[in-house]
C-alpha cells in the first residue's frame, strides 16, 4: 500500500501541546473507527447513504472537521458528494470548500495531498473564506484518493483545526484515511459492478420483450404450441404458451411466478422441450425440501470424505444438467448464505464440489420458480437484490385456476382418464358434475382439482359421477376445512364481501390477483334454483355457489328473506346498514307486502 504524501505549501507543524483525554489520537481510536466504518460499508444500503454514514463517523466519532467523500463520474466530475461537519453559510455548499484543482491533483498523482495551513496555500484562495466560517485557529487539509482496483474513483478529505488545545499527527491521519479510502473504494466498485450488471440484465429483458412482441405481431398470434402435460384452451394459458415458445429459443434465465398448484414444473419442462437443449438432461430440484448443507451437496456434488457419510465422489445437479436445463423450484426459500454461493455459479458458470478444490465449468439453462413475493423479500433484506436480478430476467406469470374456469372441464376429464387407466375403471363425469366443478373456487388450483376428482372417483358408487357425489354436497369440502373463517370485510363495498375471499389466498400479491369467492350460504342446483346448503351456518359450503353478479345475489337474498333487510343481512353475513347501502348502490327498489 502506497502511503506517500504530497505536502502543499504551509507553515511548519505546531509545537506539541497538551492533549485532551477524549481527543488523544491512539491506535485504539483508529481501530474502533475502522471497525465502525467496515460495519457501515458491509450493510445493504444505497451508496449515497453509506458514504454519508462514513462521513458522519469521521466527523463526529473521530473528531475530523468537515469530512467529505467525493465519487467521480466517467468524465471526472463529482457524481456523489457525502459530507458531515459542515458549518458554512446557507449560500455556500460543502463541495465549494474542495477546489477542483485539489481533486485533479489527487487523481493525477494518486497520492495524498496535505496542506498544513490553507491560509498559505494558493489552491484554497477562493475557498478559504468559506472553509473558515465560524472557526478560530489554523485549519489544515488532508485529502487521499479513493481507488477501485487501479483506477481513482474519488477522494476522501478532512479539515483539522489547530486551536492550541489539541494536536494531531498528520502521518497517522494520512495512514488512517488511506485505509478508510481503500475500504470505500472496494464498496464503490461492488456497487458499480452491481449497477452495470443490473442494467445489462434490464437491457436483455427489454430486448427479449421487444423480440417477443415483434414475433407475436409477425405471427399474427398463431395457435400456441401443444406440450405434453399442459391441458387448457383458455386465453390465459394460450398467452403463457406463446411467451414460453419465444423464451425457449434463448438461453436466458426464466422465473415462473404463480400460486402453488398452477403447474410451474410442467411449464419448466415445456421450456426445455421447446428449446435447442431438449435432447439434453432436464434436472429438477426442490430447494424448499432440503436443508442448506444437503442442498449444497445436492447442487454442487461432493468429494469422497468431504463430510461424514461421503463414502464416494458424487456429481451434483449442475454437473448432471450440463448442456441441458436445471429447474430450481421454490428458489425463494433458500437461505441468505446459500444465495451468495448460488450467485457465483450463475455469474461465472463455475463451482467446486463440497470438499474439493477443482473448479468445474458447466453450461446450464436455469429455470426458477417461486410463489413467494420476491420483491418484498428483497425490500426486507431476506433475498439478495443481485440474485433477484440474475433469476428474474424473463418473468412468466402463471394464471390461477379461478382465472381460467373454462379449462376446468378439460382438466377434470384428463384426471378421470388418468384415474381410470391406473385403476382399470370406466368412470365418467356427468354434465351436472362438470357444472358443479366449474362453480368451485379451488384455492389449491390444479392440484386441488385433481385431489377433488380422484377422491370423488374413488368413493363414487357407480360409473357415472353426479353432483351429489362431491364432498361439498354434504358439507365436507376440503377448502372449507382448510381455509374458512380467515378473511376480512371491506366496509367500502359491502356486497363485494360476498365475492371477497374468506380464505387466505396461497399466492403472493405480486403473482396473482386478490382471491374471489362465491356466496357461501347458497348454491346453484343447476336448474336455476338456489337452495340453502346443508351446513351453511358453519360456513362449510364455500367451494360451491353461483357465479351471480353482486346485484343478483343481493336480490336473491332479499327474496329469500321476504324483503326484510335484517334477515337478508344475516343471510349474507352483513349488517342492515350495509344492506341498505348496497340496495341504494345497485338501485334495487324495495317490495312492500
Amino acid at each position: 500500500m502506497d502511503y506517500s504524501v504530497t505536502i502543499a505549501a504551509g507553515a511548519r507543524p505546531p509545537k506539541p501541546g497538551p492533549m485532551a483525554a477524549d481527543q488523544r489520537s491512539s491506535p485504539d481510536v483508529g481501530l474502533v473507527g475502522i471497525y465502525e466504518i467496515s460495519k457501515i460499508l458491509s450493510a445493504p444500503a444505497p451508496l449515497e447513504r453509506t458514504l454519508a454514514n462514513v462521513a458522519n463517523v469521521l466527523s463526529s466519532f473521530l473528531q475530523m472537521r468537515l469530512a467529505m467523500l467525493v465519487i467521480l463520474d466517467g468524465e471526472g466530475d463529482p457524481e456523489i458528494v457525502a459530507t458531515a461537519g459542515w458549518a458554512g453559510t446557507a449560500q455556500g455548499k460543502p463541495i465549494e470548500t474542495l477546489p477542483q484543482l485539489v481533486i485533479d491533483r489527487i487523481v493525477a498523482t494518486e497520492t495524498a495531498v496535505v496542506v498544513q495551513d490553507i491560509d498559505l496555500e494558493p489552491l484554497f484562495e477562493r475557498a478559504r473564506d468559506l472553509i473558515s466560517v465560524g472557526t478560530k485557529g489554523r485549519i489544515s487539509f488532508i485529502g487521499v484518493p479513493i481507488k477501485a482496483g487501479d483506477r481513482v474513483v474519488g477522494t476522501l478529505s478532512i479539515d483539522r483545526v489547530w486551536d492550541g488545545a489539541t494536536r494531531f499527527r498528520i502521518d497517522d491521519d494520512v495512514r488512517f484515511l488511506t485505509m478508510v479510502a481503500n475500504l470505500v473504494g472496494q464498496t464503490v466498485r461492488l456497487h458499480q459492478i452491481l449497477a452495470a450488471d443490473r442494467q445489462r440484465l434490464l437491457d436483455e429483458r427489454r430486448a427479449l420483450e421487444k423480440a417477443l412482441s415483434q414475433e407475436l405481431a409477425d405471427r399474427g398470434r398463431l395457435p400456441a404450441p401443444k406440450v405434453g402435460g399442459i391441458v387448457g384452451e383458455s386465453n390465459a394459458i394460450k398467452k403463457v404458451m406463446e411467451t414460453v415458445s419465444i423464451v425457449a429459443k434463448s438461453n436466458s434465465t426464466v422465473l415462473l411466478r404463480g400460486e402453488s398448484g398452477t403447474g410451474k414444473e410442467l411449464f419448466a419442462r415445456a421450456i426445455h422441450d421447446l428449446s435447442a437443449r431438449k435432447t439434453k438432461p432436464f434436472i429438477k430440484v426442490n430447494c424448499a425440501a432440503l436443508p442448506e448443507t444437503v442442498l449444497e451437496s445436492e447442487l454442487f456434488g461432493h468429494e469422497k470424505g468431504a463430510f461424514t457419510g461421503a463414502l464416494a465422489q458424487r456429481a451434483g445437479r449442475f454437473e448432471m444438467a450440463n448442456g441441458g436445463t436445471l429447474f430450481l423450484d421454490e428458489i425463494g426459500e433458500i437461505s441468505a448464505a446459500f444465495q451468495a454461493k448460488l450467485l457465483r455459479v450463475l455469474q461465472e458458470g463455475e463451482f467446486e464440489r463440497v470438499g474439493g478444490n477443482k473448479t468445474l465449468k458447466v453450461d446450464v439453462r436455469l429455470v426458477c420458480a417461486t410463489n413467494k413475493n420476491l420483491e418484498e423479500a428483497v425490500t426486507k433484506g431476506e433475498f439478495r437484490a443481485d440474485l433477484y436480478y440474475r433469476i428474474n430476467v424473463v418473468p412468466v406469470a402463471l394464471p390461477p385456476l379461478r382465472d381460467r374456469p373454462g379449462d376446468i372441464p378439460l382438466l377434470a376429464r384428463a384426471f378421470i382418464q388418468r384415474f381410470n387407466k391406473e385403476n382399470g375403471r370406466q368412470t365418467q363425469l356427468s354434465q351436472g358434475a362438470v357444472e358443479t366443478l366449474k362453480k368451485c373456487y379451488f384455492p389449491g388450483n390444479v392440484r386441488e382439482l385433481e385431489n377433488c376428482v380422484r377422491r370423488t372417483a374413488t368413493l363414487a358408487r357407480g360409473e357415472m359421477i353426479g353432483r351429489d357425489d362431491f364432498a361439498c354436497a354434504t358439507g365436507n369440502c376440503l377448502s372449507a376445512l382448510l381455509w374458512t373463517g380467515s378473511g376480512s370485510k371491506a366496509a367500502s363495498d359491502p356486497i363485494g364481501d360476498l365475492a371477497a375471499s374468506r380464505f387466505p389466498s396461497p399466492a403472493p400479491r405480486a403473482a396473482a390477483p386478490v382471491a374471489r369467492m362465491p356466496e357461501p350460504v347458497a348454491r346453484d342446483m343447476g336448474d336455476g334454483s338456489i337452495q340453502n346448503c346443508e351446513h351453511a351456518d358453519e360456513g362449510t359450503c364455500p367451494a360451491l355457489g353461483s357465479r351471480l353478479t353482486e346485484k343478483q345475489r343481493l336480490v336473491e337474498a332479499m327474496e329469500r328473506s321476504g324483503w326484510v333487510q335484517a334477515k337478508a343481512a344475516r343471510l349474507l353475513g352483513l349488517t342492515p346498514r350495509q344492506i341498505g347501502y348496497a340496495l341504494k348502490k345497485h338501485g334495487v327498489e324495495l317490495k312492500r307486502f
